[in-house]
């Protein structure tokens, strides 16, 4: 018995052997040292580096903002003229000199920022898309300024437009602390939403939207940005939303038009 059944062993020369009885092959095995597949605890602690990185940073950076704070601050001031501000609490003074410290320090750390979300987004992309999407990173720094340099361009307009409704018996007598997280917000609002293209760009190269999907969709999106900027812009002016969704449905346009030039 025990030599028919070596002889029935898959693999001895002269018999046949049937499919079912096949060897399975072995089971595939990444080389030592590929990369290439993560884990899903490697992915959360490559990330928590990352996030790692960009707060020491953003500490590094705050901590000169705060030794320019003075002189920002009085810059900030400018738009109102001769409109003092005033400081209702004991510690108001110095939270204000903080928040603008945590502000420039946003802004000065935007590189590093940039640079540890492309780190960690890259290593999932295919080598043709990190070599299409890369060039955009650089952008995505000068896009930042641009949009802090409106805010600032439309501060006086929307000022303006707010103090309006004072009079007489109405007085502008504003708090400094709500000035600043005013103008603050204003910035950082105008800033983040100029990344919104490189966004959309990114996700047409991974093949999540394209631009026939993003013309279908115009209408949404133009309701959609009117809600943002109502709801993302401070103080309850007219002027900044209206700026804010004129800038993003212009970049949605040409963000739309450079996804078509690409073939997407």
């Amino acid at each position: 018995m025990a030599d028919a059944d070596a002889l029935r062993e898959p693999g001895v020369s002269g018999l046949p052997v049937s499919p079912d009885e096949q060897p399975l092959p072995p089971p595939a095995v990444a080389p030592p040292g590929d990369e290439s597949v993560m884990s899903l605890v490697d992915h959360l602690s490559e990330l928590r580096t990352r996030l790692f990185r960009v707060i020491i940073t953003v500490a590094i950076t705050s901590a000169i903002g705060f030794y320019f704070a003075t002189p920002v601050r009085i810059f900030l001031q400018a738009p109102l003229g001769t409109m003092p501000l005033q400081v209702l609490g004991v510690g108001d003074a110095f939270m204000i000199q903080l928040k603008i410290a945590i502000v420039l320090g946003i802004i000065l750390a935007m590189p590093v920022l940039l640079y540890q979300i492309w780190a960690f987004v890259a290593p999932g992309l295919t080598p043709q898309e990190r070599k299409t999407v890369r060039p955009w990173i650089p952008l995505a720094l000068l896009f930042f300024t641009v949009g802090v340099v409106i805010a600032y361009v439309i501060l006086p307009f929307a000022l303006a437009f707010l103090f309006s409704f004072t009079d007489e018996t109405l007085q502008a007598h504003p708090a400094a602390g709500q000035y600043f997280d005013f103008v603050t917000t204003l910035f950082l609002v105008f800033g983040l939403i100029m990344e919104f293209p490189i966004l959309l760009y990114g996700l047409s190269r991974v093949g999540i939207v394209t631009s026939q999907r993003l013309a279908a969709s115009r209408r949404m999106v133009i309701l959609g940005i009117a809600i943002f900027a109502a709801v993302a812009t401070p103080g309850g002016d007219l002027v900044s939303p209206f700026v804010l969704g004129l800038t993003m449905y212009i970049l949605f346009e040409l963000t739309t038009f450079a996804i078509k030039r690409s073939g997407k």
